[in-house]
């Protein structure tokens, strides 16, 4: 018996060729190749499997018992190959997988949710794993395949990793919807003069993107609280007289709220999807790599 590490796999095609057609001659068309090719390869496969496989007859060539019992895992065998091959197109509706995102809050409300709910409907069976965005090992976890993607900022994604810029985001300041100053211009003696809350990750900063930019015109503010998500600091703004700086796109659909442009110029930031080399080429990933993208649109 012929050593599996050396078996050719073109002999296997031709064999399970022999066996339909039962003739050297449609073996050699089918798989464009002269007849004494196909005549070769039948003899490395009568050595491979020390066995005649086929006997001569006035009608042409007879499978012999060893190739009749061949045949059926044979032609399973090259279906699996085939199919490790050209995998089968990706059918969302039929799919049955789990994917794992990693994300801020931020992300996981306008970005998140909105693909859940489209999921839904366009791919049941599909799972999805919300993890948060610990950026010091996204990278590490997407080459072990603990995670697949995340929703991240440019200057936090590592060189090594796939990236597809998603949306830029600006700032708006959000005041509660019967505030005192609502519904009135916002200049910068008044914005100043609001006691502020401000969203950091770990609730311990205090500074943050309207800081440098008041700081830039020789202004300061006063922030009183400091909490780790966006949901807080959302009721916090309801319920109180804080002003907060929030991304446009987390306030433009909630209640309760009045937005106002800052009083001075705060750059936004860009939200990107990074992924790991090991998925680039996977269907289902790609599926949903695009529409990510296209919800973000």
């Amino acid at each position: 018996m012929t050593d599996m590490r050396t078996l050719d796999l073109n002999l296997l095609k031709a064999l399970d060729s022999l066996l339909e057609t039962r003739s050297v001659t449609q073996t050699a068309a089918r798989l464009s190749l002269t007849q004494p090719t196909v005549s070769g390869m039948l003899g490395r496969l009568r050595d491979a499997f020390d066995d005649p496989l086929f006997v001569r007859s006035q009608r042409g060539i007879i499978p012999t018992a060893r190739a009749e019992a061949l045949a059926g895992p044979l032609k399973a065998a090259l279906r699996d190959i085939g199919a490790l091959l050209h995998p089968a197109a990706f059918d969302p509706t039929s799919a049955e997988l789990t994917v794992s995102i990693a994300a801020t809050d931020y992300a996981q409300r306008v970005q998140i949710l909105p693909f859940l709910a489209f999921l839904r409907v366009e791919a049941p069976g599909i799972r999805v794993s919300v993890r948060p965005a610990n950026v010091q090992d996204l990278a590490g976890q997407m080459e072990r395949g603990a995670l697949d993607m995340a929703l991240i900022v440019p200057d936090t994604a590592a060189a090594s990793l796939r990236s597809r810029t998603l949306f830029s985001e600006r700032y708006v300041c959000a005041l509660r919807a019967d505030h005192p100053a609502a519904h009135r211009s916002l200049d910068l003696d008044t914005f100043c003069r609001f006691d502020h809350a401000i969203m950091s990750h770990d609730g311990t900063q205090f500074r943050g993107a309207m800081d440098v930019a008041l700081q830039a015109v020789g202004r300061s503010r006063r922030v009183v609280v400091s909490v780790p998500n966006f949901t807080v600091l959302l009721d916090l703004v309801r319920s109180t007289d804080c002003c907060a700086l929030l991304p446009s796109r987390l306030v433009e659909k909630e209640s309760g709220l009045f937005l106002i442009e800052p009083p001075v110029a705060v750059p936004g930031f860009t939200k990107i999807l990074v992924w790991h080399e090991r998925t680039q080429s996977d269907q289902a990933m790609i599926w949903v790599r695009e529409h990510l993208a296209k919800i973000a649109r």
